[in-house]
């Protein structure tokens, strides 16, 4: 039974009395908490982490386990969220792991804080903390709670394949869950292409759609959907930037702008990227990106580019 689930089951009259006393505990706790935090100069306030240890964090909620574990998983979610938007500062995503760590281990089959922890996690810089260890880590984690998931394996592989770039390592999860009971037949497909073309962006695209047909979770289809997207952009910008090479060899130089190539007749109309918003174009080298602007920015560094090759 899920927290949500729990809380709306019709509580029995016996046990009415723990569940006050359960609610007056986290009220005390919430307004001692306070009362601390307020003593505290405010240079000593980092992000505070209620309970550092699942062990202690399973004795202090009672029997209240699953609804402590979306409490802590919505601690996370605002954590990744509001340091994720932070305009001025260094983007620090330490007390991620922990909270997802806390939720996991409050309900071992927490199967959003598995998928969307490990997604977060992975994320790189500046969006996300840039720890695909720790995202394999909690992915591992629910194997060995969940072993009959083969959707962990499957995210292992995925984060080997985009995010460490270790095609061996992602070809093997993706075996070990195709043979999971249950499991779909394309999990045996692509570890043979992840093997075969590890690193290629129509390899990519086969593990992103792969995700986009995720039946449970819309968080998971909208992402692979924007990842699909972002694939798209980076074609794009490639010939995008092989015709401002070709404008460079013929004589053009800094400022660079899309009406000098228009002028040129290297365009005939502003190039856009798949969600509708004009690229950019850096004025003094030339380089083309995303606009900061654009739901794709930043794009994904590719694994090839991150081991010393391909076209980005």
């Amino acid at each position: 039974m899920t927290a949500a689930d729990a809380m709306a089951a019709p509580a029995t009259p016996r046990g009415w009395p723990w569940l006050a006393v359960a609610v007056a505990s986290l009220v005390s706790a919430a307004a001692l908490q306070a009362y601390a935090l307020g003593k505290r100069p405010a240079q000593e306030l980092p992000a505070v982490l209620y309970l550092q240890s699942p062990a202690v964090a399973r004795r202090a909620v009672l029997s209240f386990d699953t609804l402590a574990a979306d409490l802590y998983w919505m601690r996370a979610l605002q954590h990744f969220g509001a340091t994720r938007l932070r305009v001025d500062g260094p983007k620090r995503f330490e007390n991620l792991q922990p909270f997802l760590d806390l939720a996991t281990s409050l309900d071992p089959r927490f199967n959003i804080a598995y998928r969307f922890g490990a997604i977060f996690l992975s994320e790189e810089p500046p969006g996300g903390p840039g720890r695909p260890d720790q995202a394999i880590a909690l992915l591992e984690k629910g194997v060995a709670a969940n072993p009959h998931r083969w959707e962990y394996h499957q995210d292992i592989g995925f984060v080997h394949y985009w995010w460490t770039g270790d095609y061996a390592q992602a070809a093997a999860a993706f075996s070990r869950g195709a043979a999971v009971p249950g499991a779909p037949w394309w999990l045996k497909s692509l570890a043979a292409v992840t093997l075969a073309q590890g690193g290629d962006r129509n390899s990519s695209r086969l593990l992103w759609r792969a995700l986009a047909q995720t039946p449970d979770n819309d968080f998971l289809r909208r992402d692979a959907q924007r990842r699909l997207l972002q694939l798209d952009a980076l074609d794009q910008v490639d010939a995008l930037q092989a015709l401002v090479e070709r404008a460079r060899a013929a004589g053009l130089s800094a400022p660079w702008s899309w009406p000098l190539l228009f002028r040129a007749g290297y365009l005939r109309q502003l190039p856009v990227d798949p969600t509708g918003t004009p690229y950019a174009i850096d004025m003094t080298t030339g380089r083309v990106d995303v606009h900061r602007q654009s739901g794709l920015w930043p794009l994904p560094i590719e694994p090839r580019k991150a081991a010393g090759g391909g076209p980005r």
